[in-house]
């Protein structure tokens, strides 16, 4: 008996050894069956909800939100252009009832287109000039002023006497166009307040034209075209058997009418530098 006790329990030991050997084994994570695992303090914590961040990119400070990109406001369209002014009917008239003077010989037109162009522009009321005694005067300071005082007077006497007695300055001027000739007169008279002195009948007779009608403005438009001319023609009412009668005063004439005693001055009428053309006595414009 002695004996059996100790190899009694040398086996009741080997078998304790053999059932621990062969218990399953738990976990450090893992919990008896029915009872809660504590998680671990790196599965405590929330889990981050923010993307990795790419190598190179920059994140936005926590705390902060990133703007929404705003679009680029669309230019507004530029403003259509204004359509180009329209010329419209135009009319300029230095004329008034007494303005009208009549030549008193046959040889004075000069002379009577002088005094009408002082009444034309002179709205003192200092008197008209009309009086046949200063015609005659006139007539002779003209005269002694032309080139060749045989032929009486001539445009450049007329354009000097014009100076000489405050009405100009004036100068003689010869264009070979018919249309740009009318051109050049209109816009002397709009630019001046002046009339402008025709030499009629190729050179042997003097005309004043006082005023104008155009489509267009001169002021505005350089290409505007004169569609009336308004005349007075010292000779009226006896006119001539060879360029035709001479119309009323303050007459508006057609560039068609006009082209019918307006001609181009024969260079041989009188000696000059100028070409031939059709030849005004035109105001200067800024005197």
């Amino acid at each position: 008996m002695t004996g059996a006790r100790p190899r009694l329990l040398a086996w009741l030991v080997a078998l304790a050894t053999c059932l621990g050997a062969c218990a399953p084994a738990v976990g450090i994570n893992e919990a008896p069956a029915g009872q809660a695992v504590p998680a671990s303090p790196a599965q405590q914590a929330p889990a981050s909800t923010a993307p990795p961040s790419a190598t190179g990119l920059a994140l936005e400070p926590q705390g902060t939100t990133a703007a929404a990109p705003t679009a680029a406001p669309t230019p507004a369209p530029p403003p259509a252009p204004a359509p180009p002014p329209v010329p419209q009917p135009y009319a300029l008239n230095l004329y008034q009832e007494g303005d009208f003077v009549p030549q008193y010989t046959f040889d004075w037109c000069v002379a009577a287109s002088i005094q009408m162009a002082h009444n034309l522009i002179d709205d003192t009321g200092g008197g008209t000039w009309a009086d046949s005694t200063q015609q005659g005067e006139l007539w002779e300071m003209a005269r002694a002023r032309s080139s060749n005082s045989y032929n009486g007077a001539n445009p450049f006497g007329w354009a000097q006497v014009l100076t000489e007695v405050g009405v100009g300055p004036y100068t003689v001027v010869s264009i070979a166009d018919y249309g740009a000739a009318l051109q050049t007169a209109a816009r002397a008279i709009a630019d001046t307040g002046r009339p402008v002195g025709l030499v009629m009948w190729s050179g042997r007779h003097a005309w004043v034209m006082s005023g104008f009608e155009s489509i267009g403005d001169p002021a505005r438009f350089p290409e505007f075209s004169v569609t009336g001319v308004r005349v007075q023609d010292p000779l009226y009412p006896h006119g001539s058997g060879q360029w035709g009668p001479s119309p009323e005063p303050n007459s508006l004439l057609t560039p068609e009418q006009l082209a019918t005693q307006f001609v181009v001055r024969e260079p041989r009428r009188w000696s000059s530098e100028l070409p031939a053309g059709y030849l005004l006595v035109l105001p200067v414009a800024g005197a």
